[in-house]
């Protein structure tokens, strides 16, 4: 059986995002953004979007240029500390944010991803993180009910390719991208380097093509890539 090519152009990709949808964008700081699928979303503007990403970046990269452009409904982040730009949005209510604990924020993904419905922890208890969530009792302790999160799109960053969607990542630009792309109902990759199939080892595969359905080669690496030094 010939396996598909998923291989694509930016913007036929980001065209398949509607108005409205949920994001799940990969990246931790820098490293693992996927910048080039950002940017064609800021060129192509569909707006009321809710994206779900570790972070907001900082000011004049990535996520801040979709929400400078008014594109951002709501984030689901962990934080917003390194960008004053995002900071100052949600302070006027011109987006509504979602904090949530890294490690719960990555479970909650990763459930998504395993079909589950929510999961049960006790982080946050007590918490301004508590308001509003409901909480059972499980063993005599109290647990907070974190659901699970999926997204119409996951939008995710790859060293390396292949036509089918196999993915490898440079060392922590993983992070969260192999959940990201096990929990979206289309997942577009971007990666630094499109290479035949068989060009990947079995064992160098993170992400397997099954989860992709859109591959994108990137001919430049922008500035914005360039604070990760390998």
């Amino acid at each position: 059986m010939k396996l598909p090519d998923k291989s694509t152009t930016l913007e036929a990709a980001v065209a398949a995002i509607p108005h409205g949808a949920t994001v799940l964008v990969g990246g931790f700081g820098v490293p693992g953004t996927p910048f080039a699928l950002l940017r064609e979303l800021v060129r192509q503007g569909p707006r009321d979007l809710v994206l779900v990403k570790n972070d907001a970046n900082e000011a004049g990269m990535g996520v801040d240029h979709l929400i400078a452009a008014g594109q951002v409904r709501k984030l689901i982040v962990t934080h917003l500390g390194l960008n004053a730009n995002a900071i100052a949005a949600m302070n006027e209510g011109r987006i509504e944010v979602e904090f949530c604990a890294q490690g719960i924020l990555a479970e909650r993904i990763r459930a998504g991803g395993a079909g589950l419905g929510a999961i049960l922890t006790d982080i946050g208890i007590d918490t301004d993180l508590a308001q509003g969530k409901q909480v059972v009792e499980m063993e005599g302790r109290p647990m907070l009910v974190e659901p699970a999160l999926r997204a119409d799109v996951a939008l995710v960053h790859a060293t390396t390719a292949d036509p089918f969607g196999n993915l490898a990542y440079a060392a922590t630009a993983r992070n969260f991208n192999p959940l990201m792309a096990m929990a979206a109902t289309q997942v577009i990759a971007e990666t630094e380097a499109l290479v035949p199939l068989g060009g990947l080892a079995a064992d160098a595969v993170e992400t397997p093509g099954a989860f992709v359905d859109q591959v994108v080669e990137l001919t430049e690496l922008s500035q914005e890539y360039g604070i990760v030094r390998r």
